[in-house]
């Protein structure tokens, strides 16, 4: 494929509108074709400043466009596995979102249908391997400078959770990234998955146990932890510091600027993943053009998405029985080797 990405944005909530905005002024090698929501309004006026653009309130129409190559999916999860499908049917470039669906199962026919078409296809938007502190640990790791990577801990803090925002979405919807993160940096699969429940916040809703523990262990032996506290009132901060055989490696943690001034000291924390990661969104976005005009996938897979998955429905096993939980995946395709 040598021509421009002609792409067509599934979604028009906050992170549709996000990477339309995106695709239109700063990536280079693709435009915005289509917008599709089921809200036409909503469409309409995501595609109102995009020369060019169409509004549509249907997925298949708009990936049986002339004028469409590629597809960005931006849609809660549940509404993934329809598209991804008829996408994969068009043999065209996909950017999914993470989740690459809401469970393990549906996850696993996606790569069967992926692997029957014999090419990969689907690129899944874990935005923090772009990070730059992320790439850097992650080089660093896979230098071997530092020994051995023995433990991992991670913090994943949010200011506050939006309505019907329930217990098990704190893994999946949350955790789901520090899951692609420890498979990241190890390049190894996670085996087992044990939450733990302690002293809850007053400030958390109903029905939500929240902040919690979860504990995770490697194929090799890396042991990692997560501290997931989604209503932290202060801000979106997410920190990871790993542990090696001559060292430990902090990342994610205050960042400039740093001021002092009229007798006060200190910086800001960002209010939300967006502004977190501006710059890994960009990074990413950028890296799956390029590689999709190439013919090829630029970062995580589907089988990525698929075992994020699986440790995902291990999460919420441990969640609700406090056991320390396998996580069981099918063997992995060649093609993802």
């Amino acid at each position: 494929m040598t021509e421009n990405l002609r792409v067509a944005v599934i979604g028009a909530g906050r992170m549709g509108i996000d990477h339309i905005q995106r695709l239109h002024r700063r990536i280079h090698g693709a435009k915005v074709a289509a917008v599709v929501d089921i809200d036409q309004d909503r469409a309409r006026a995501a595609v109102a400043d995009v020369p060019g653009a169409i509004a549509l309130t249907d997925g298949q129409a708009a990936l049986d466009h002339p004028d469409v190559n590629a597809v960005l999916i931006a849609t809660p999860g549940f509404l993934h596995e329809e598209i991804l499908h008829a996408a994969l049917e068009k043999d065209i470039p996909i950017l999914c979102e993470k989740p690459l669906t809401p469970d393990a199962d549906s996850a696993w026919r996606v790569v069967q249908a992926e692997e029957k078409l014999g090419r990969q296809r689907i690129q899944v938007g874990f935005m923090r391997r772009y990070d730059a502190e992320y790439a850097q640990l992650g080089e660093l790791i896979r230098s071997g400078e530092l020994g051995e990577l023995l433990v991992l801990h991670h913090q994943h803090r949010n200011p506050n959770t939006p309505p019907g925002f329930t217990n098990e979405m704190l893994i999946n919807d949350s955790v789901v990234h520090e899951f692609d993160a420890v498979r990241f940096f190890t390049g190894e699969e996670i085996t087992s998955v044990q939450v733990r429940l302690g002293k809850p916040t007053r400030n958390a809703p109903a029905g939500q146990h929240d902040p919690q523990h979860v504990l995770l262990e490697t194929s090799s032996g890396v042991l990692a932890d997560v501290e997931i506290y989604v209503n932290a009132q202060y801000g979106y901060e997410v920190a990871t510091q790993a542990s090696f055989e001559q060292g430990v490696v902090s990342i994610g943690n205050d960042s400039g600027p740093y001021v002092r001034t009229q007798g006060r000291w200190g910086g800001k924390v960002t209010p939300g993943f967006v502004e977190r990661f501006a710059a890994a969104y960009d990074v990413e976005i950028q890296a799956w053009v390029d590689a999709a005009l190439e013919g090829r996938i630029g970062g995580p897979s589907a089988w990525d998405g698929y075992a994020t998955a699986a440790c995902c429905e291990a999460g919420v096993e441990a969640q609700k029985t406090g056991a320390k939980v396998p996580v069981r995946l099918n063997e992995k395709p060649a093609l993802y080797s």
